[in-house]
Parts: structure tokens; sequence; C-alpha cells
């Protein structure tokens, strides 16, 4: 193609995506391209129609309109090259949802784009084409055997902080190889070890080798500067995860996560300060639960949980229930005591724990029933009927109580007693904070491994380390959103169940 030519397709591609409302819809009515999505279509049209064969990274936030972006540039695409032909692929991490919801909308594009909507077929369960020009879907999960397919126009990678980068090396990668095809990078941030993440920084370094932008990193100050309801919604994300909430970071702010580090730095650390003193006994007209993190429960075979833990701990918690924002039921829990046990049976440890209840009239126990942690949460059950949460520790159930505790803390909803001298067991926290760490697991789960690493040793006495206070502590989250009985005998309040895949919702 001569480069009048070219240019004059260039020119006409553009215009085609950002003048007219028709060919830009979303399920909130037709709108024209925002600027920071015109942006990416221009540089996107350029590389494919110049070719160029450039690597372009998309970091958008979440619910900004990278997927009707991409179904809008598939469809150009597919138009232009509707005479001369050629393939377009899209791979996504898995077929089921992500490759099938990507065909829909393409679907809802063809159908609606009054060129397109007599003109296309769908061949074989997973191509679209118009005329000679070809748009193909493959999953690119560890298990799918897609060698073979060749794209000469564009290749896009949706998703790709959650496709594993030896798969793309392997399997992907080569569709582009002898056409130099447009590679497009699409995703969220995460950590800093993803496909993603990779392919920015290869990016930006050729960004500053030619001077051609590759690079597309938008941020929710930019969507919300265009978009007023979208701004809303992320001031009420921040105000109920808090700013520094590793999911408001990578999912709406596009900054990354350090894969493995502390989970609670001193900035975090020093949130969870409080000025209350510690109690011995309720006060009046307040609410109180107790958080119980049972001994000798193998909680995972990973490294960083602690299988070989003798300490039980409790933590009692002040609750204020005036702790959420607006439209979000949560709570305010001031740590008020804590006690831990080494070496206690059960049956005595049964007895004193129900005492405690009664003390503190707790309107919820909160008890770690996995194992033999289930024997003693039946005997509670029955001594304090409808007051008992059960949680039972697995890799997915322990990975979203770390989630959910951090946004307790990074809304300033977890408070710590201010010690008055000497107090060991708030120092064995705080001790267990320091030594605390993460480890954020590539993927769709967004799965996230924590918990002091099994035989750390503290540096100053020599002694081992445990994580079971900062587990206690952790188990609030159960109460988040539940309508906390009085002091009475309580209705039964269901517990959601901790084994079952939970979607974050981002």
């Amino acid at each position: 193609m001569d480069e009048p030519h070219k240019e004059k397709n260039i020119q006409h591609g553009i215009r085609w995506l950002v003048a007219e409302e028709r060919f830009f819809w979303q399920a909130a009515g037709s709108m024209h391209l925002r600027r920071y999505q015109q942006e990416v279509a221009e540089a996107v049209i350029d590389s494919v129609l110049r070719e160029l064969g450039l690597s372009i990274v998309v970091m958008f936030p979440r619910q900004s309109g990278k997927n009707e972006l991409q179904a809008q540039l598939e469809a150009y695409f597919l138009v232009l090259f509707n005479r001369v032909g050629g393939n377009m692929v899209k791979v996504s991490p898995t077929w089921k949802p992500q490759s099938i919801n990507a065909m829909q909308r393409l679907e809802r594009v063809l159908k609606r784009n009054r060129v397109t909507a007599r003109h296309w077929s769908k061949e074989s369960g997973y191509i679209y084409r118009l005329g000679a020009a070809r748009m193909i879907f493959l999953s690119g999960a560890p298990e799918s055997h897609i060698v073979g397919a060749t794209a000469d126009l564009l290749l896009e990678v949706d998703e790709a902080q959650s496709v594993r980068a030896d798969k793309f090396d392997r399997d992907i990668a080569p569709m582009a190889a002898s056409t130099n095809a447009t590679r497009v990078f699409w995703g969220t941030a995460w950590t800093a070890d993803t496909l993603l993440a990779r392919e920015l920084r290869a990016a930006r370094r050729a960004e500053q080798a030619d001077g051609l932008r590759r690079c597309f990193v938008i941020s929710a100050e930019q969507v919300g500067s265009e978009v007023p309801a979208y701004r809303r919604f992320v001031e009420a994300q921040v105000a109920r995860l808090g700013r520094q909430n590793p999911m408001v970071k990578t999912q709406y702010f596009s900054e990354e996560l350090d894969a493995e580090g502390g989970m609670f730095p001193p900035q975090r650390a020093a949130l969870m300060q409080g000025t209350h003193a510690r109690l011995r006994a309720p006060r009046p007209g307040w609410q109180y639960a107790l958080l119980l993190d049972v001994a000798g429960e193998d909680e995972g075979q990973n490294g960083l949980e602690n299988p070989l833990r003798d300490l039980t701990a409790l933590t009692v918690v002040e609750i204020d229930p005036t702790g959420g924002g607006e439209g979000f039921a949560a709570h305010t829990y001031r740590a008020v005591d804590r006690k831990q046990w080494i070496g206690v049976k059960h049956t005595a440890l049964y007895a004193e724990l129900l005492a405690l209840a009664r003390h503190w009239q707790a309107v919820q126990v909160v008890v770690d029933a996995t194992g033999v942690g289930a024997g003693l949460a039946s005997f509670l059950e029955r001594a304090l009927p409808g007051r008992v949460t059960r949680f039972v520790f697995s890799a997915a159930s322990k990975s979203r109580l770390g989630w959910d505790f951090l946004s307790v803390v990074e809304t300033g909803r977890w408070q710590e007693y201010a010690p008055q001298g000497a107090d060991a067991e708030q120092e064995a926290f705080f001790r267990q904070l320091a030594y605390c760490k993460m480890d954020v697991q590539p993927g769709a789960e967004r799965r996230m491994r924590w918990g002091v690493p099994d035989g750390a040793r503290d540096p100053a006495t020599g002694e081992r380390l445990h994580d079971d206070l900062i587990i206690s502590a952790a188990l609030c989250a159960l109460l988040d959103g539940m309508a906390l009985t009085s002091n009475g005998p309580a209705l039964v309040i269901p517990a959601a169940d901790p084994l079952e895949e939970l979607d974050y919702g981002f």
C-alpha cells in the first residue's frame, strides 16, 4: 500500500471511530470516544495501517471502557480489511467467561452498526468474518491448545496480567512473528511479575529509544475528569476500602504491587493505633465480640502460612456501628483486650471462653473452626445459640480474609488500645505485624498468601514468631455487614460459606 493511500486510510479510520456517535455504543447509550480512549484508538490504528508492528500496552481502570473500545477497534478493522483480507487474533485468560464475553461484545457492535449489520458472519463458533477479514478468539489458559493461528494484522492479549508469560512466549507470541503484526496488551495493574508489567517495561524502553508512544496507563482521575459518575463511584470505593488498599491501587489507579512484601508496613501499622484504653470489662451501652484463632490447625501447605502453631489467641473488640460510609454497612472495631493460651486442653479452654463471652456480654463469637477447632465451635454454638460464627481456613478463604482485613485497616476501622506501661500482648501483636508477609499470586483469582513465615524468629530474643494475634484480629471482617443483635438470646445469623470462591467485583 503506497504512503498517501495509507495516510488516507489512517485519517479515515480515526474519523470513523471518533466523529460519529453510532460507532461507539455502551450500555448507557451512544457517546463519543472519550479523550483517553481516542488516544489509544489512534495509536493502534496508526501502527496497524503503517505496518509498524508496535507492542502497545493499554492499562485502564476497571469499568472505564476498555472492552467496548476493543470491540469498536475490531469492528473497524473488519470493515477496513474486508476486501484485502487479513487475520486478527484476540487471546483472553479463559474461554469461559472471558473469550465468550469478548465475542458477545463484538457481536453487539456489529449488529448495531448499519455498515456491518448485514454483512458479518460467524464460523466454527469463534471466528468472525466480514468479507475476507477475520477476527479469531482464543483462550490463553495454560492448558489450551492454540498453536498454529496466525495474526497478520493485529494480535490482542486481553487481561494480560492474568495470562502466564511462559504461555505467551511459547504459544501466543509466534502468532505475530512471521508478519510483525501489531500487538496490544490490555489489562489492569497487578504485580510487577505479570506479563502485562513485563510488556509495559519493554514498551517504555522502546518509547525512549524512538519516541513513538506505546504506553497508555490511565488512572481513575483521568476517567473521572471526563465521567463525573465514575469519579463518584471511585470516591465511594476509596471511602469503603481505603486509598492504599491493594485492590484500589491496582484496579482504579493503575499502580503495581510488589508481588511479595510486608503486609503491614509502618504506615499501615500506624493506621491501626487508637487512643482508647485497654478494658477489663464492658462499658454500658456498647457491643462486644470475641475473635478466636484456635491452636493446632493446618491452614495451608505453603511457606507463608504456619501449620505448626501452638497458641490460641483471643481478641475482644468493642463495636462501633458508625464506621461505614453512606450506603455501606460496616463497623469500627476497637481492640480492648486480648489473651493467649499455650497447650490448654479444649475442655478447659471451652469453659474459660464461655465465661469470657458472658463476662463481655458478647453479641458474636467468631471462631476458627478448622480441624479440631470445629469441636470447640460446636460446644460454643450449643451454649451461645445464634451468637457463634464459624470460619474454616482454606487457601481461598484465608486469601479473602486477608483482603477484607486490609480494607478494615485501610479505612481506619481497626483501632488498637493505647497501652499504659508494659503490655506483653500488644507488643507481641505489633511484632507479628512487623514480620507478617504477603505473597500475591498471578491469575484472575488474585489469591493472596499471608502470614508470618514458618520458622521466623525474633532477631532480638531468638524466640519463634507467630501470627495468631493477627489472624484473630482479622476475623473481625466476618462481622462487617452483620445486623448485630442485643446481648440477650440472639437470632441465628448465617455466615457466608468460607470455602466458596468469591468474586471481588473489580
